[in-house]
């Protein structure tokens, strides 16, 4: 870990425009994804950090559980999990604030499930689900200190690169959040 309490990333924001043309990949066996409806704050905040904390994910750690309650009941969020054989694989979360752009919010899988083939899958069935809104575009962010796969696998999804920044922020472990 850095001696600076600064960490610099680069972000990269991408856009679809389009549907994938191409079919979906078959769901591999004892896989399923379901809507978490009613979701608890405890059990997402079990996912977001369990799958965002590899890659500093923070920012949800920094929101009060009333503040984070009320976002994810909101009708314009949806949280979808992904079970292998019963136990949580994977989550994402869709921002359907903007009724014509739906935001990615967050994508991914649990550590353990890394590795094994599903990150192509599970970003599929995440990018049909904003799809089936019918917006004019779907978009995502990824940085640096993501999987190193991340953008590579957003892009082979169908997603372009729209523009990247440079970014720091307080080094979340430092601060004692991760």
């Amino acid at each position: 870990m850095s001696a600076s309490r600064k960490l610099r990333t680069t972000i990269t924001y991408l856009e679809m425009a389009h549907p994938p043309s191409q079919p979906a990949p078959p769901d591999p066996p004892n896989l399923r994804i379901e809507r978490a409806s009613g979701i608890t704050v405890a059990f997402y905040r079990y996912l977001y950090n369990e799958v965002g904390g590899p890659w500093l994910w923070y920012e949800r750690r920094l929101m009060d559980d009333f503040a984070l309650a009320a976002l994810l009941h909101s009708p314009a969020t949806e949280v979808h999990v992904a079970y292998a054989n019963g136990v949580p694989a994977g989550f994402f979360e869709l921002d359907r604030r903007n009724p014509t752009d739906i935001d990615l919010a967050y994508f991914g899988l649990l550590p353990d499930f890394i590795g094994k083939g599903l990150g192509h899958w599970f970003l599929r069935r995440a990018v049909d689900a904003a799809w089936a809104y019918r917006p004019r575009l779907v978009t995502v962010n990824t940085n640096s200190f993501d999987h190193p796969r991340a953008l590579a696998n957003y892009q082979r999804t169908g997603f372009v690169v729209v523009r990247r920044i440079e970014h720091s922020f307080d080094d979340p472990r430092l601060k004692g959040l991760i």
